[in-house]
């Protein structure tokens, strides 16, 4: 990785902002890979789901010794080569990710994975700790926010009614909040140098062009 990280864009902020959309918008327009590290955790809580392998037992780490998590050059998430692209976004390997999050192993784990994917330089890295642990360093860092209730609004019109209704959702995102902000292995929050970016009333394309207008001149960099 580029020590200046002229050629890293980071993207942090909690659960139901919006992360992953804006981050795979801004990678498209810049021509740059997308390094969505949420999906990372959700393989690793998968793994561990399918092997009944819970976040306080004795055999997490041999687990992790024996993962592999990835992307294809497609953008797929391969888990030990396997896609399970779709496998990792239901409702309960979601939760339980944010849950193993909180786990100083599993993050120093995938900490090692994401930065080997970022040596190359020109990525949209999201997620919650990017900006201020993974990559420190990189130039242009953003946090996007908006209030818990549009957060839930969000989500549940994503989801669908099939994971409870507008408030079970909110309190589930309120639930993770707490998690994320209050973890003693790097939290949850914006990083010193990053712009703070309240999505509460903007669409995914205000919140993409707002974006972009801060690096426009990115593509010129690092290549």
């Amino acid at each position: 990785m580029k020590q200046n990280g002229d050629n890293i864009v980071t993207i942090d902020g909690p659960s139901g902002v919006g992360k992953s959309t804006v981050a795979r918008r801004v990678a498209e327009g810049l021509g740059f890979s997308c390094l969505e590290t949420g999906a990372m955790y959700r393989a690793v809580a998968l793994k561990a789901i399918e092997a009944e392998v819970d976040c306080d037992s004795a055999l997490l780490s041999e687990l992790l010794l024996e993962t592999t998590v990835d992307f294809s050059p497609e953008g797929k998430v391969l888990l030990d080569g396997r896609d399970v692209s779709v496998l990792v976004r239901t409702e309960r390997v979601s939760s339980f990710s944010s849950r193993l999050a909180e786990l100083a192993e599993v993050r120093k784990f995938l900490v090692k994975v994401q930065r080997r994917i970022g040596e190359g330089g020109n990525i949209v890295a999201e997620g919650r700790d990017m900006g201020t642990n993974v990559f420190p360093r990189a130039k242009y860092k953003f946090y996007l926010d908006a209030a818990v209730t549009e957060r839930a609004r969000r989500r549940f019109f994503q989801n669908g009614p099939e994971h409870g209704s507008v408030l079970d959702v909110e309190n589930e995102l309120s639930r993770r909040d707490r998690r994320d902000t209050l973890r003693s292995e790097n939290p949850l929050r914006p990083a010193p140098d990053a712009v703070i970016i309240d999505t509460t009333r903007m669409n995914i394309e205000e919140v993409v062009s707002t974006i972009m207008l801060r690096v426009k001149d990115i593509s010129l960099l690092g290549n």
